[in-house]
């Protein structure tokens, strides 16, 4: 079982240093790393966008939009995606164990993604189930991809990243003029789209995760910033745990601090576990630390030292959560 890994995005352009503080660093649980600041493509957007079928995208002064013909931002994603790719390869190649894969989930990337002609896909409930099966599909071959290339993997964690599922399901996503707001989304459609991806994994930084929904919808885990978490929805995710869920909870700060002891940083996540009403002997087996969202805006010394911190507070949970919750280990 893992106990702690990173959320995905890291800073700087070297993809196979990344790689290297990943498998370095997050060793039960490593994954293929994200490097937004290469540019174009490189983004959550545009880097999930390549892997769609059928669907090429490109950007435009209001943001990625469908065309008709793959162009030269696609090409860049996918460019970009296939040196992640052969980085991880030659870091990992003798690696054995589970890897995660990251790629933005389906409403994230219908509330980001122009029509053609027209508004967000979001609008047009035609298209966005178009956009599911397109998804869906590319990241089947996505993840057999990284099979070929890692046969030492025995597992994938699929992490679909929705920092807009909030939104879609409150209907505050803006239309594409910025003007007004998009119909809110029904759970049961939300549900149903995220039904195509096999126990993915769901990531959402973002206030307000719809727990439940993404239990409903046969999530493996949920992965949240502990900090942004509030008190009245504990119970909903104290229902997740019964139901077997991963909770994957963001215990450090993504971007530069001064870092507290292993203990410290440990604490929020076993004192969430006492009063969801769970034995402390068990809170490894059903939580992992991570940082609370990407480390994009990270400089690189801190991206290296907070997946160290996450490892190390994960100890804490393996160890003798039940002498820390006691007050007995010191922070």
């Amino acid at each position: 079982m893992f106990s702690s890994t990173g959320v995905g995005s890291h800073p700087g352009t070297d993809h196979l240093e990344a790689a290297r503080v990943v498998f370095g660093e997050a060793p039960g649980l490593p994954y293929l790393p994200e490097l937004p600041a290469r540019g174009v493509g490189a983004d959550l957007i545009g880097r999930t966008a390549a892997l769609l079928v059928d669907l090429p995208a490109e950007v435009q002064p209001s943001g990625w939009r469908l065309t008709g013909r793959p162009g030269r931002d696609h090409r860049r994603a996918a460019d970009h995606l296939a040196r992640d790719l052969d980085g991880l390869e030659e870091v990992g190649h003798a690696y054995e164990g589970p890897l995660k894969l990251q790629v933005a989930g389906p409403w994230t990337l219908a509330a980001a993604i122009e029509l053609p002609h027209g508004d967000k896909i979001l609008a047009d409930a035609g298209a966005v189930r178009d956009l599911v099966a397109s998804l869906a599909q590319g990241v089947s071959e996505h993840v057999a991809t990284v099979r070929r290339r890692l046969p030492g993997v025995t597992e994938i964690v699929l992490q679909l990243d929705e920092p807009s599922l909030p939104g879609v399901l409150a209907g505050t996503v803006p239309t594409a003029s910025g003007f007004g707001r998009l119909a809110a989304v029904e759970p049961w459609a939300a549900t149903q789209a995220l039904q195509s991806f096999d126990a993915p994994l769901v990531h959402c930084c973002a206030p307000e995760v719809p727990v439940d929904l993404l239990r409903t919808a046969g999530a493996r885990g949920i992965s949240l910033d502990l900090t942004l978490l509030r008190r009245r929805d504990e119970e909903a995710l104290g229902e997740a745990v019964e139901a077997g869920l991963t909770l994957f909870l963001g215990v450090v700060p993504g971007t530069d601090t001064r870092l507290p002891g292993p203990a410290a940083i440990a604490r929020p996540a076993l004192e969430l576990w006492r009063r969801l009403g769970f034995d402390p002997a068990q809170v490894a087996s059903q939580v992992v630390l991570t940082p609370s969202c990407g480390l994009a805006g990270a400089s690189p010394a801190y991206a290296r030292k907070a997946l160290e911190a996450v490892r190390a507070a994960a100890k804490v949970l393996v160890d003798d959560p039940a002498a820390e919750l006691s007050g007995q280990h010191g922070g």
